[in-house]
């Protein structure tokens, strides 16, 4: 047979050198004097060099960093400490900047520090990708399909939204804080006819009313001390859309100008006599129900009835909780990339809390507490009650009740009870997910098997052991 004569050693080298070369994620090993002595295919593609010019030479001759000390291989043969999920940033010797997520480990024999490997995810184009989109004036990276959720509440919207970029009419956004309001509002801009022209978002609640005018109108030279020629958002928006996010923070006399803007189709910048013709289509977004705004003075009756010439109102995730699993895999995703991790899901009872929880900051609120929950794992691969972020599980509803945690759930050692011996934990939580994929397969024990990565024969093993059918 061939490789019958192989030792032990040969194989575990030819098999070790095998999965150096095909494995999709870069390594890279340095010796104690910081030497290159293990350097792979995906490394080497990541870093843009040739195997020669990195192997046996030492670390910092061949790579700079804005500082020696920011090399996190460094760092972890220095001080012999692990690193988990760290960005680097640093350059090949042509220059090119490289950006990477590094898991970084000593290698310690005897007491004695030999080494350190460093194991790297490339994310130096979604890094450029996102200090591009930074220094945009206009981002308008939203799309209809950058809108998530299949339920009838947000379909409805958004069929409404599409009807809405077929012509110039005012569009006034209601919904709750985090409903996602200024991604409706560049969705209806990309798909209009003015998507080639600016799109300008602003805050009314960010600045003063001192600030705010002169922000939106536009100032003419001399008009007051220290004044300079300046259009406004206005007319910088000139054939494209304005946002004015949150509507009812403005005073009641801006209110009066913006209504006598929006008849006239002119603008007249602070301190000058003259009218300037505008195109611009303007969206408004409110937080509160218009009715209780006018009401209560904080939003003009004839403004509200300009502006609400097309009226969208953006349901609060607490009506619309079909959607959570597809936002929550959504984010997933991003912080994967973002962190280097390979997160898939969460855990059972995390999925009960979610859709218990009426989420006051709505998808917003979510996507944070998917991030914070992500910057507590480690080498986990679903999000547990214990990811969760301190501020979200110390609320009142969500304190340890015995109904929504299940055995997926870490064990709390509060109380003596909970404890159990680590052999019987772990086989009731392997029982448990078993029987959890074998529920989602409709109990093919093929397809179960292939998805927990082992045999059809190990998976009966299992069953058999368990007594699960």
């Amino acid at each position: 047979m061939p490789g019958k004569d192989l030792t032990l050693l040969q194989l575990k080298n030819k098999i070790f050198n095998k999965i150096l070369k095909e494995i999709d994620i870069g390594i890279h090993a340095v010796n104690h004097e910081g030497k290159t002595i293990i350097y792979n295919k995906k490394m080497a593609e990541i870093e843009g060099m040739d195997f020669e010019d990195v192997l046996d030479k030492d670390l910092l001759d061949v790579f700079s960093f804005h500082n020696n000390e920011d090399s996190t291989l460094m760092q972890s043969l220095i001080k012999g400490e692990k690193i988990f999920h760290a960005k680097q940033t640093y350059f090949n010797n042509r220059g090119q900047e490289i950006t990477t997520i590094n898991n970084t480990f000593p290698i310690i024999e005897n007491g004695v520090q030999i080494g350190a490997i460093e194991i790297a995810r490339d994310v130096t184009k979604l890094e450029k990708l996102i200090r591009e989109n930074m220094n945009k004036r206009s981002d308008t990276r939203y799309t209809f399909d950058s809108i998530i959720g299949s339920s009838a509440e947000i379909q409805e919207v958004i069929d409404a939204s599409k009807r809405a970029t077929r012509t110039s009419s005012s569009i006034l956004i209601i919904g709750d804080t985090g409903t996602g309001k200024e991604l409706i509002a560049q969705s209806i801009h990309n798909g209009s006819t003015r998507s080639s022209k600016p799109y300008i978002s602003q805050n009314c609640a960010a600045l003063p009313d001192s600030l705010i005018e002169g922000l939106l109108f536009g100032t003419k030279k001399g008009a007051f001390t220290g004044s300079i020629e300046r259009p406004g958002l206005f007319e910088q928006a000139e054939g494209g859309t304005l946002l004015l996010d949150e509507i009812n923070s403005l005073n009641p006399a801006l209110q009066a100008k913006l209504l006598r803007l929006l008849q006239e189709k002119t603008v007249r910048r602070i301190g000058d006599t003259k009218d300037r013709s505008i195109d611009v289509r303007i969206i408004a977004t409110i937080n509160e129900d218009p009715v209780d705004a006018i009401s209560e003075g904080r939003l003009r009756k004839d403004l509200y009835y300009r502006l609400s010439v097309v009226s969208l109102f953006i349901p609060p995730l607490r009506e619309r909780k079909k959607d959570i699993p597809e936002l929550v895999q959504v984010f997933i995703e991003k912080y994967n990339q973002l962190f280097g991790m390979m997160v898939k899901e969460v855990a059972e009872d995390v999925w009960t809390i979610f859709n218990q929880y009426d989420w006051p900051g709505n998808v917003r609120e979510l996507e944070h507490v998917i991030e914070g929950a992500m910057n507590l794992i480690d080498y986990e691969e679903i999000i547990t009650y214990a990811h969760l972020p301190i501020h979200f599980r110390n609320k009142p509803q969500f304190k340890r009740d015995e109904q929504i945690v299940n055995v997926t759930a870490p064990i709390r050692m509060e109380k003596e009870s909970y404890i159990k011996p680590l052999n019987q934990y772990i086989e009731e939580t392997e029982s448990h997910y078993i029987q959890k994929v074998l529920i989602h397969h409709n109990h093919n024990i093929t397809r179960a098997a292939k998805t927990l990565g082992m045999s059809r024969q190990n998976l009966q093993y299992r069953l058999r052991k368990f007594g699960l059918k």
